[in-house]
């Protein structure tokens, strides 16, 4: 629901949203559910094949609005129909309900409840605003595998509609009128706001770039360095200007656990100023489950049994008692209505004015939030991007798909006994892969998988079949197997969906990998069109980072148009509090790894840490670099000082991480309201170095303040491994007029670079050094891509970097 400021207060709520809301009731079970309504596709393919297959009086696709006046407020309830039929002087004119399905259809008795009631809903609609007397309903259900069509008909007169539609909104009346009372406070609280902080220095343009973005409808891309306060300078213009009836709801996105709580810091410190504003932090189901697994069924789940019998007073309690929905608050009130604490997390999302919440919920083509982005209709919504460099290859990960040959062969073997058309469809498929195996000696561009294609929509279909006859209820042989079709059910469903937006942007590839397995990939080598699509839902998108650059590079994979703004911010930090080294005698290429390059690395070393004991820092390309350099420094020097070094594992669970960052604490007085708690005191007679790996866990995404982190060493340009979809990535860009090296290899490496540099100065207190151990960084292709706060730097050498660290610590003592 979104409120807009004209003649009366207006309150905006989709029909889905409506239907769906109101008529739910029983339990969460997914054995049931989670098949078909993954295959309930709405739009897409099957949508526009039988839209062009209908007469000219047929029109597809109608945007329909409908005004419901209260005393003091007006309901705008708006959707699109799937088809308009006309009438005619024998016949009424017929509202078209689409729903694709791989499920049979003889399966299908009737319409579904709730598809009938939103088709219902188009109905009323249309009635009124045409002035008909009656009206016809026809669902129309289509087998995805076969395209074959079944139909149901209804026909109401309008009084019928009427009433129907009107007691709905009735039983909906109670959430609009809180909704109308609250956005009311809501506006006037944002009107007496004042920014909570005395303006940095460049804050305040930054600040006005954000609010003429949404002011203009366009896309803001920033680069924002550290300290620039980027948090409140997106989120406090965005607040005001929904102030101004510029916005309805603010979606701040991010890659990161960490970003959100500063961005929920962020809106709880504009509520102490004030502020009436309600927000929530969407969790990911796996983390905020209250069961050992998440099994969404009503045998094992007592919180999915009953779930949407209770689950709108726990809205509703929720909703009149906290302004702040946050994971714990969530969980607190989910226990206390025995509601899904997951489920219940996305229905705050409806009545809250800020969702803080994962990329995916936005982009991701199969967990975005229908509620709010679907049903064609766009919201005057506020996008604020958090960290936006990792949504390249974020783009990239969630608009591609790729199926392994094995996992059709494991899955044959499993169903042999159990269900005959799957096992003779997954054997269809495993042919169509062989064939293209016996071609791919390493990998191979296809340019033809139409054939694959058919039998795997044929193997969807079968595997819903299964899936809907075999619900799980009192299954204890196969209820294993029904997990693993249903897993796999998943998986082609996503390659299929993916495969319908396969274009100039995707390049189709098979690979025989090291393991002897076979696998065949969508891949999506330039999201930047499918980004965009989403970013349209919403008024306005600002995408903001530390390292956006080269910001042309990002503007062209983000959705990033000609006409739309970027900024550079400037930084905050004095430039003297930190020194830039560049090492001219040493580098991580391939042709000079040897142990002599492994030594002089490690000398580098302890050379720049010998004459300032404390906290640093050192990236490597890869673990195996980091063991090689390690195993020396430790032998050779290690017993020269007191130092102690601690190493980046190659896979560490939450705790390890943990633990690892807790030995860079340097006192327990550093404020860490914005990253992660650390609390053991360091001894300051001794240096701490922690080897890690560049573009890994630690070289992102921590707030290592003041003393507890002095000096950051990265080894080598970042480049990303040769392979084979880095070569695509470079072929591909190259075939277009732009330079595939830097698309593929140069950008990405440049931004870890300039991530794990960005550890070492945090606040305008800290003072440290930054080395860049390879000399390629001394290259003009490299220098061009430095920020500006990087202007100034010492070109050293092992030999004398020892003196020129010396002497910049000096000048701090």
């Amino acid at each position: 629901m979104e409120l807009e400021e004209k003649e009366k207060a207006q309150i905006r709520i989709s029909v889905r949203n409506l239907v769906e809301f109101v008529m739910r009731s029983g339990d969460i079970d997914n054995r049931r559910s989670q098949a078909p309504d993954q295959a309930m596709q709405e739009g897409g393919r099957i949508h526009r094949m039988i839209q062009r297959r209908m007469g000219a009086d047929y029109h597809a696709e109608v945007a329909l609005r409908h005004r419901y006046e209260t005393e003091e407020y007006v309901v705008i309830i708006e959707g699109r129909a799937d088809g308009i039929i006309d009438g005619t002087e024998t016949s009424p004119a017929t509202v078209d309900e689409i729903k694709g399905t791989y499920q049979e259809l003889k399966k299908i008795k009737g319409a579904y409840a709730v598809h009938l009631a939103q088709a219902k809903c188009y109905a009323y609609i249309y009635a009124a605003k045409n002035e008909l007397k009656e009206m016809n309903v026809r669902m129309t259900y289509c087998n995805m595998d076969t395209e074959e069509l079944k139909y149901f008909h209804s026909e109401y007169t309008f009084p019928e509609l009427k009433e129907w539609f009107d007691d709905l909104l009735i039983q909906y009346r109670k959430w609009t009128d809180f909704e109308f009372h609250w956005k009311k406070e809501r506006q006037q609280s944002i009107k007496s706001l004042s920014f909570p902080f005395p303006y940095r220095e460049g804050q305040k343009d930054l600040v006005t770039y954000v609010y003429q973005s949404i002011y203009h409808k366009k896309k803001l891309f920033i680069e924002a360095p550290t300290g620039v306060g980027k948090t409140i300078s997106t989120v406090f213009p965005a607040v005001k200007a929904m102030g101004e009836g510029m916005g309805d709801r603010i979606f701040y996105l991010t890659a990161k656990t960490i970003t959100r709580t500063v961005a929920d810091d962020t809106f709880q410190l504009l509520r102490e100023k004030g502020l009436q504003m309600k927000s929530v932090i969407l969790t990911a189901k796996d983390k905020i489950c209250f069961m050992e697994e998440t099994e969404c069924n009503p045998e094992y789940c007592p919180y999915a049994k009953g779930h949407y019998d209770r689950i709108n007073e726990a809205i509703y309690d929720l909703l009149t008692k906290s302004d702040n929905f946050g994971r714990t608050v969530i969980e607190q009130y989910a226990m206390a209505h025995r509601v899904c604490p997951f489920e219940l997390c996305l229905d705050m999302s409806l009545f809250s004015d800020a969702v803080i919440c994962d990329y995916n919920y936005v982009f991701d083509p199969h967990v975005y939030l229908k509620r709010f982005f679907s049903d064609g209709v766009s919201g005057e919504y506020i996008f604020l991007i958090d960290e936006a460099h990792n949504l390249v290859e974020r783009g990239r990960e969630m608009y591609s798909a790729v199926l392994c040959k094995e996992d059709f062969l494991r899955l044959k073997k499993s169903v042999a006994a159990i269900d005959s058309k799957i096992e003779h469809y997954l054997e269809k498929c495993n042919k169509e892969l062989l064939l293209l195996k016996r071609e791919c000696t390493d990998y191979k561009i296809e340019e033809y998988i139409s054939p694959f294609v058919l039998d795997l929509q044929k193997l969807g279909g079968a595997m819903e079949t299964y899936l809907e006859e075999h619900d799980g209820h009192g299954e204890v042989h196969n209820g294993e197997v029904r997990e693993e079709i249903l897993e796999f059910y998943f998986a082609v469903s996503h390659f299929l969906d993916i495969y319908e937006r396969v274009d100039d942007n995707y390049v189709v590839y098979s690979q025989l990998c090291e393991d002897g397995s076979f696998l065949l990939k969508l891949f999506c080598v330039n999201p930047s069109l499918n980004l965009k699509e989403c970013m349209k839902k919403g008024r306005s998108t600002v995408l903001f980072s530390a390292t956006l650059l080269p910001i042309q590079y990002y503007k062209s994979l983000l959705g990033g148009d000609a006409e739309d703004y970027e900024v550079y911010a400037k930084s905050v930090f004095d430039p003297e509090r930190k020194a830039l080294f560049i090492g001219s005698d040493v580098t991580s290429r391939y042709a000079r790894r040897t142990e002599d390059e492994y030594y002089n690395i490690a000398s580098y070393i302890y050379e720049i840490v010998k004459n300032r004991h404390g906290n640093y820092m050192i990236f490597f390309p890869s673990h195996a670099f980091l063991q090689k350099v390690y195993g020396i420094f430790e032998a050779e020097f290690m017993d020269k000082g007191p130092i102690e070094c601690i190493l980046q594992e190659d896979r560490m669970d939450e705790q390890e991480r943990e633990e690892f960052l807790n030995r860079f604490s340097w006192n327990d007085n550093c404020d860490f309201s914005e990253a992660i708690q650390m609390d053991i005191e360091m001894e300051e007679d001794k240096s701490l170095l922690g080897f890690c790996v560049l573009g890994g866990i630690f070289s992102e995404g921590i707030d290592l303040k003041n003393d507890s982190l002095i000096g950051a060493m990265i080894v080598g340009t970042g480049l990303p491994l040769v392979c084979n979809e880095r070569e695509i990535l470079k072929d591909y860009f190259d075939e277009r007029g732009g330079s595939g090296f830097d698309y593929a290899y140069r950008y990405p490496g440049m931004n870890k670079v300039l991530q794990a540099a960005g550890r070492v100065i945090r606040t305008a207190e800290d003072v440290g050094i930054v080395a860049l151990l390879d000399d390629r960084f001394l290259g003009r292709v490299y220098q061009k891509m430095f920020p500006r706060e990087w202007e100034h730097f010492e070109v050293v050498t092992e030999k004398n970097v020892a003196r020129r660290v010396e002497r910049f610590w000096d000048g701090w003592l």
